[in-house]
Order: structure tokens, then sequence, then C-alpha cells
């Protein structure tokens, strides 16, 4: 592989160091910074849309490691790489961060990081790791005495580009330039949330003013540009800066010890996946999961009894397992009229997976005088999660028809285009109705069997929720729930031709609901769900009559109480303060007389 074609994407939380970087490496002939992102949601929002433009659009992810200060942002850093190389398993990755903890390095190595440098890493150096790492080889330096062993001895010294002088014109230029991509992206990013469902007035009226705010400072920042200053600008950027070629190996001195060269190939696969329809949806889900996880619904959910922190580990693992199992039936050559008759067997491993996973497949609790294995106890319940929540997900087979064939989505009663927004949209609603499901799946026989166990109550529960009552409150809620379900919520859902689905919400997990034709289900219901349906028929034709005879006797009632009752304690009231009128005048009129 050639160097000319080097496309960066930085990863970095500090919008300091990611200008700096980028103002450094596009200095430099035959690099190119195609994207910069502060989070990695948005990261994997612009590989999407790269992927579904040129599918070669990156050929290097440079990224920093979460922040070093604080473990959740890491171990969510970690769970982006795992992402990233599932999605992207050819997209080279260089690690370039201020963490030197060895556990989190060899962490991120095992999770597929391609090379390793400490921010501060002169730019020469930098830019050799970017290069090697970028055509398939490897670069891993750490700090003194601690270098990897095979891999390298010592660091290359070359000369420190990073301090050729710039004109100050042109400086300027790029910061400025750099100031209108990143309103643009802010402006993107506001429209993008103006779109959510759920938002309340309140956060719609704050997002229309970032709105209006973002334009008007571009407003400002372009009209402040003068009509020199964009000629400037012109010449400059058809100008190429011809900067010092980087030295060869063989011009190095001999006293400097390098990498050895790796073997590179002539024909590069490309290293984009092609399941950018993917992509662009579990991007929006991770996106999503970053929103408060509060269950903003009016229905119990058994995931409210964990913490926000174990809500969200839970999800992200769901959504991990969701992507090898598309995987796995990609790599099996599953044919789209082979879905019907494996997707219940495709959400039951999915949900034994991410149970054994997520609790640990060997882990232990003391319950009485017995040391027993959490996930044996938990998977005893197949059957009972199987009836209440796996096999009432609805539209399995039409999302993963959509994710896997690229079909036509059907849903909602209409057929959306496979690459249109509407799509997208429906799409990412089913993904995220699947992931919150199978998350109460989990939990829900850890709540019939081991809900007290001292020992899980530390680990995963809100604190709120400890307590032995707060717990059984919980349980109760949630059996109440399924009561109502079976007999009166599902039978009115039928009967109504729709199904209910949790979605992600700026606010929390909230509940919205799509038409699907279920007379089908109609004619096979019986007993109480039955009496319901007849019920709500009922009502539906004797409710018009009723209100009108309502607003009827209403009508009639105030007319007796204004016209009638009204007026008679109206001529009342006259009559008595006339009469105390004429007593006060015949009283003045005897004082006076006297």
């Amino acid at each position: 592989m050639s160097d000319a074609s080097l496309k960066l994407l930085l990863i970095d939380q500090d919008p300091i160091f990611r200008l700096g970087l980028r103002v450094v490496v596009e200095e430099l002939p035959d690099l190119q910074v195609v994207g910069v992102a502060d989070t990695e949601t948005t990261a994997l929002q612009i590989l999407a849309e790269l992927a579904t433009e040129d599918p070669e659009g990156v050929n290097l992810v440079v990224m920093e490691l979460g922040d070093g200060r604080f473990r959740t942002r890491q171990q969510l850093s970690l769970q982006f790489l795992r992402q990233l190389k599932t999605q992207y398993p050819s997209l080279p990755v260089l690690l370039l961060s201020s963490i030197q903890e060895p556990g989190l390095l060899l962490t991120a190595k095992a999770y597929g990081i391609d090379g390793y440098c400490v921010k501060g890493t002169p730019i020469p150096e930098l830019i050799t790791a970017m290069q090697e790492v970028a055509a398939g080889g490897s670069y891993w330096v750490e700090e003194e005495g601690e270098r990897e062993t095979g891999k390298i001895e010592g660091r290359i010294e070359r000369e420190n580009i990073s301090q050729l002088p710039l004109p100050f014109f042109r400086q300027r230029n790029r910061l400025r330039l750099f100031g209108i991509r990143q309103i643009e992206e802010n402006l993107a990013q506001v429209n993008s949330q103006l779109q959510t469902f759920g938002l309340s007035p309140l956060e719609k009226a704050i997002l229309a003013g970032q709105r209006r705010e973002l334009l008007a400072t571009r407003w400002l920042v372009n009209q402040l540009s003068s009509r020199q200053e964009r000629q400037q600008q012109k010449e400059i950027q058809n100008t190429r800066v011809e900067l010092p070629s980087l030295p060869s190996v063989e011009e190095l001195p001999s006293d400097t010890i390098v990498l050895a060269e790796p073997e590179i190939t002539q024909n590069i696969p490309p290293l984009l996946s092609p399941r950018a329809l993917q992509s662009v949806l579990f991007a929006s889900c991770i996106n999503k999961l970053q929103y408060p996880l509060e269950n903003i619904s009016e229905t119990p959910l058994e995931i409210d009894i964990f913490q926000e922190e174990k809500k969200r580990e839970l999800l992200y693992l769901i959504l991990q397992k969701i992507a090898d199992a598309l995987d796995e039936l990609r790599n099996s050559q599953v044919e789209l009229n082979q879905l019907e008759e494996i997707t219940n067997t495709v959400i039951k491993d999915l949900w034994q997976a991410s149970a054994t996973d997520f609790f640990g497949k060997f882990s232990r609790v003391n319950v009485g005088n017995k040391n027993i294995e959490i996930v044996n106890v938990l998977l005893q319940d197949i059957e009972i999660i199987q009836k209440e929540i796996l096999n009432q997900i609805p539209f399995i087979e039409e999302l993963f028809s959509y994710l896997l064939f690229q079909t036509d989505l059907q849903v909602n009663n209409t057929s959306y285009p496979v690459a249109s927004a509407q799509a997208k949209e429906q799409g990412s609603m089913l993904l995220e109705n699947l992931l919150i499901q199978i998350a109460n799946a989990v939990i829900q026989p850890m709540l019939n069997r081991l809900a007290d166990i001292e020992q899980i109550k530390q680990n995963f529960y809100d604190r709120k929720l400890i307590s032995t009552r707060e717990i059984e409150r919980f349980r109760n809620d949630l059996s109440w729930k399924y009561r109502l379900k079976n007999y009166v919520t599902e039978p009115r859902a039928i009967f109504e031709s729709r199904y209910e689905l949790f979605v992600f919400a700026p606010r929390g997990i909230a509940k919205t609901s799509i038409y699907a034709p279920r007379k089908e289900e109609l004619t096979e219901l019986s007993g109480i769900p039955l009496v319901v349906t007849l019920g709500l028929e009922f009502w539906d034709a004797t409710s018009p009559r009723l209100q009108t005879l309502l607003s009827f006797l209403g009508s009639g009632v105030v007319f007796f109480l204004t016209q009638v009752v009204g007026r008679g304690l109206g001529l009342i009231g006259r009559g008595i303060l006339q009469g105390i009128g004429n007593v006060s005048l015949r009283d003045k009129n005897w004082r006076k007389n006297k």
C-alpha cells in the first residue's frame, strides 16, 4: 500500500488536541483527515455515512481510549472498539492515548488495536506509525523500559516538522474553516435531535433556540470573511506546501533502531464493511444508549431495577450479541425463506448468550447453605421466558430480513424502501425494542429465583430498590403487568391492530405503537380476553349515544341552574337589598324628625 491515499478519522474528546493534530497532519503531503469526532457514536455515524459514499473512504482510525480520569469512559471506549472491529474488521486502528496502564492496553490489543503511541510522540514518529498501521502492519511504542519484546527496541529520532513555520494568514484561515465545519456538524446534530422521538415541548424549544443560534453564528462568520480573505483562501487551497519528505529506513543514522518492515500485500481488500445499512442502525442505537435510561412509560420493566450503568452495560452486550448473530447468519448463508423457521431459535440463543456473558458463566452465589451457579439457575426458566417475552417481540423476521438481505422494510402497514430515511427510522425502533425486551428477559428469571440475594442486590440493583420491601413491591408490579397484559392490554392491542414498542428517547425509555393487522389473533381470542374485546366494541357502539345523552342532560341542568335557580336567587337577593335600603332610609328620616 502506498501512503498516497492515507485518509484518517480522528477520535478524541479534547477539542484543542483534535484541532492541533488536524492542523499539523493536514500540512503533510498525501495525508487527509476525512473526519473528526469527539465521541465514539459520532465516529460510527461518520463511518456509516462514508461507507455509503466510498467503500475506501477511510483507511485508518486514530483514537483516544476514553478519558484517563474515568474508568467508565474507558470501558465504554473498549466496548466501542469491539463494536468497531466487529463492523469494520479490516479497518486499522491506531491508539494515540495518554493512558499507559498495561491492563487496559492489553485489553485494547485483544480487542483489535493495531498500533499504540503515547500522546506527545514526535510528529515524524507518529506519521511513521500511521503509515505502518494503515499498511497492515503494527506499531507499538511504550515507555522506556516497558517496550514490547520483538516489536520495538527504541524510538525513531527525526526532525520535528511540527516546528516548520506556517504563514499567519494560512493558520488563521484554517482555524476559521475548522470553526465553520464545527458549526455545520453541530447544526446537523441539532437538526437530527429535533427529529428524535419523545422530545418534550421544552426540549424542542431549547433545540430550536440552539438551531437559531448556530444559524446566526454561521451567517456572522461568513459576513466577517472579506472578499479578499476568500480569494486568499482559494489560492492557498490550490497551492500545496512542499515539505521535506520523511527519510527512508536506509537514510537513518546507523545507531537508530526501528521496527522490522512489515510485509505489505499489493492487493488490499476493501477496509470498510459492506454492511453499511447495519452500521447506520447500530450507530444510531449506540448513540441513543447515551441517553438517560429511566423508564418514562407507564409500564414497569424488569430492567428498571438495575443501576443506570448496569442497564447500559447489558444493552451494549445484547447489541454486540445481535451483531454476532447476524454475522453467523451471513456466514451460514441463510436464505430469505429460512428466516421464519429459525427466528425463534436465534432469539433464544441471543437470550442465553447474553445472560451467560452478563452474569458470568461460572459466577456463583450463596443461597441458604448452597453455593450455586447463577447461569444454571437462570436458564431453567427458558419456557416461561419464551412464552411471556421472547415470542411476543414483534417484527423480528422483518428486521433481520432488512439487515441481512437489504429488503424493503415491511412494517406499519407500509413498505419502506431499503435506503429511505423512513426505513432506517422504523428499523431503529424495532432494533431498540428488541434490545429492551431481551434485556427484560435476561433479568426476569433472576427476579423470579434470586431477587433477594445480597450479593446480587449490591452489584446490580438501583439503590432505591435495594430493600426487601421495595423488591417485593417491584415484583408485584411486574406480576400485575403480565396479568393485565394477558387479559386486558394485549387483547386491546390486538383489537386495535397495533403493537407496543419500547424505544430510547432523550428523557429515557418511552413507549410507542405501530400498526399491524392482527385479525387471525383476534379470531383466536377466548375467555376473558374475548370479553375485553367485546366490551370495547360495545363501548365504541354506545359511547357516541351516551355522550349525546349526557350532553343533552348537561345542557338541561345548566339551563335549570342558570335560568331558573339563578334568576330566583337573583330576585331574592335584590329584594333583600331593597328591603335593607328602605329600612335604612326610614331610620334616617325618623332620626331627622326626632
